[in-house]
């Protein structure tokens, strides 16, 4: 596919010093810029720096025909005051300035506040390995040598700012390609009503690039157009990986069947001849795009026909020349290296799409490159293609890992056909890796997401299990306390009056087996109750409220001192104390908590107990501490299971249910509970209230 290409030609430039020259962004109807879509709403801009009108306005009008903004600067001085004062997304910036050196611009650039993303391009005809490094190193987010093709640059632009060019809008986008500029308006005319965004190019190979870079969702083109034909247009299509997918409609003015045949065999979904109705174009068009494969929502690898980089190696000057010629008219920019050093700096500064080794007079040493180039992980997967004088070469060039061999005097147009053919190879095995790698991670996605969805399910049904039999059980405990309250009430009362009767006295040892009857129904009694207490505090709704802790510790306080008045016992308090929290299970804590803390005070000279906080704040740590007895230090977390007892039950008694009662409670209100103490040293239990979440 042949491409023009533009040297810097002509030193036409405003006076220096002069301001920058703006130009907007607008649709051009002739010659090949008639491929831009008219100007979008968010456009970009971009400044255009070189000393060469010629080059200037190349650019200008491709990067308008993209719908571009553009800034054009013929020096130094004038990019200077643009980096100032200029809006701009890319910066294309001339190497070879008559007041300045573009590297030292770009050095610049990059220092102004804000400008540090602005994508940069250099161009210049200085092609030597060292003058790109140099400029890629300086901070260029793209090299391109003269002479140069203007869409590769508008391209490169386009991939640099990271944006999905390939859509105009939520319309179907629809590329038209025909030579003829009143066919191609006429579609337009016929389209665009019907609700379709139109792209247009006057030539085969126009059109292939247009395909490229804005990846249309159906092509129309013409069978037969100067330079390449629709057939071979839909050929190179289904050749390439990025755009083989796009449904295609061939018209033509043939009235030959066998025309018909020829074109549907090169791969055309639909055949239109030019003498009927239009309409035919919108319906074959409608079913084409109606019938067309669903793709893979994968991003694709790079079109075949887009911008594409070659890397060209040999030490000979001429054959460097030549090889670089030949390549340039498919539209690849072109990077010569003259040794293999040179070729691998280059490699690990930039990637490349395809490498062309020349297979000289020193067929060791390029060998030896091509073994080099191979072995590094990052770039030995791009393709090589080896050239020389003779057949012979060729297994030895393959034996060191090249991936294609040419002879030079097969002439370029064979040449070319042969990078297109590697840089497809290699394009079509990223896309089927890509598509793999792909697939794999949405199904290891979707494996880890039916996974998450298992153990949730199963752990719901673990939860709602567990919540039932809690709930079996509290119910079951409050029912068997309530029922058994009655009978334990008869049987103490009997015991009492027995105890209590004059008229037959009893016998010692009578008296003392009704005294243990009546005592271990005393016992059970309170078990029962603290079951009860127990079932309360797990179930029904929290009524949450702010009140005074204070105050009811106090009450608290008041209610067990009472029960042992000839006791003295020093109380303190904090002072206001508040919680957030459910005033009735806070004072079954503190009844609980404080009651523990009187009985294991009980053998102490001088009991002291604390009621206090650590706040105040939003999520305050209260604490009940003693100087009583204590508990085995490493023990405390044995405190709060049912029934649990670090002491001999003859020195504490109790129903071994409290401490579980209050760790119910406090769990209820999303708080915790912990004990800290050694034995014989007190205790102090601190627990938490957190405020609900409103």
């Amino acid at each position: 596919m042949s491409r023009p290409t533009h040297e810097a030609v002509g030193r036409l430039a405003p006076p220096p010093g002069s301001a920058p020259t703006v130009h907007q962004a607008d649709r051009s109807t002739d010659g090949r810029h008639e491929t831009g879509m008219g100007p979008p709403v968010d456009k970009h801009t971009v400044l255009i720096v070189d000393d060469s009108l010629t080059v200037r306005m190349d650019l200008h009008e491709a990067f308008e025909a993209d719908g571009f903004r553009s800034i054009l600067c013929a020096n130094g001085a004038e990019a200077r005051a643009a980096f100032a004062g200029a809006h701009f997304d890319v910066a294309v910036l001339d190497v070879l300035l008559p007041d300045a050196d573009g590297v030292e611009l770009l050095r610049e650039l990059r220092a102004h506040p804000g400008r540090e993303g602005t994508v940069t391009v250099l161009l210049s005809s200085e092609a030597e390995v060292a003058d790109r490094l140099h400029g890629l190193r300086t901070g260029a987010d793209e090299y391109v040598g003269k002479p140069y093709d203007a869409g590769h640059v508008v391209a490169r632009a386009r991939q640099l700012l990271g944006e999905d060019p390939f859509r105009i809008d939520d319309r179907t986008t629809v590329l038209v390609i025909d030579d003829s500029i009143t066919f191609r308006e006429k579609l337009r005319e016929l389209l665009e009503p019907e609700g379709y965004a139109v792209i247009t190019a006057n030539s085969g190979e126009e059109g292939l690039r247009t395909a490229a870079d804005r990846r249309p969702q159906a092509v129309i083109v013409d069978g037969v157009m100067p330079g390449i034909d629709g057939a071979t247009v839909i050929r190179r299509l289904r050749l390439d990986p990025a755009l083989r997918d796009i449904p295609c409609l061939l018209m033509t003015a043939s009235d030959d069947y066998a025309t018909e045949v020829q074109m549907l065999e090169a791969g055309a979904d639909a055949f239109v001849r030019k003498q009927q109705d239009l309409a035919v174009v919108l319906a074959k068009l409608a079913a084409v795009l109606r019938t067309s494969a669903e793709q893979l929502p994968i991003e694709v690898t790079g079109s075949l026909h887009g911008p594409g980089k070659v890397l060209t190696v040999t030490s000979d000057r001429q054959r460097l020349t030549a090889l670089g010629d030949a390549l340039r008219d498919d539209g690849y920019d072109v990077v010569p290296a003259g040794t293999g050093d040179d070729a691998l700096d280059l490699l690990a500064a930039q990637p490349v799409d395809c490498i062309v080794l020349s297979f000289d007079g020193a067929g060791g040493a390029a060998r030896e490159i091509c073994r080099r180039i191979k072995e590094v992980p990052q770039i030995g997967d791009t393709p090589v293609i080896m050239t020389g004088d003779h057949d012979d070469a060729m297994l030895d060039c393959l034996a060191a890992g090249a991936d294609d061999y040419v002879r030079a005097a097969d002439g370029p147009e064979t040449l070319r056909a042969h990078v297109r053919g590697q840089i497809r190879r290699k394009q079509s095995l990223d896309e089927s890796r890509r598509i793999r790698e792909e697939l794999m991670r949405r199904e290891l996605d979707a494996a880890g997401e039916r996974a998450a969805r298992q153990l949730a399910e199963t752990r719901a049904a673990l939860v709602e299990e567990l919540e039932w039999r809690n709930r079996e059980l509290e119910a079951f405990s409050g029912s068997v306390s309530h029922d058994l309250r009655g009978p334990l009430q008869v049987i103490s009362s009997f015991a009492e009056t027995i105890l209590d009767e004059d008229d037959e006295p009893l016998s010692a040892q009578v008296r003392h087996r009704v005294e243990r009857i009546h005592a271990a129904a005393g016992r059970m009694a309170d078990l029962v109750e603290s079951l009860l207490i127990l079932a309360r505090a797990s179930r029904g709704e929290l009524r949450r409220q702010r009140f005074d802790l204070t105050a009811i510790a106090w009450q608290v306080i008041g209610e067990v001192s009472a029960r042992e008045p000839g006791r003295e016992i020093r109380f303190t308090v904090t002072d206001d104390m508040t919680a957030d929290a459910d005033e009735g299970l806070v004072r079954v804590i503190l009844e609980n908590l404080i009651n523990n803390a009187c009985k294991f005070t009980g053998r102490v000279a001088e009991p002291l107990i604390e009621v206090g906080w650590s706040g105040p704040g939003d999520n305050p740590s209260y604490y009940i501490r003693d100087n009583g007895a204590g508990f085995p230090a490493g023990k405390s977390v044995e405190l709060f299971r049912p029934f649990a007892r670090l002491h001999n039950a003859a020195d504490f008694p109790g129903t071994g249910i409290g401490l579980t009662t209050v760790h119910r409670a406090v769990e209820r209100h999303g708080g915790e509970i912990h004990a800290e103490g050694e034995n014989g040293r007190g205790a102090t239990f601190w627990f938490t209230l957190p405020p609900a979440h409103r």
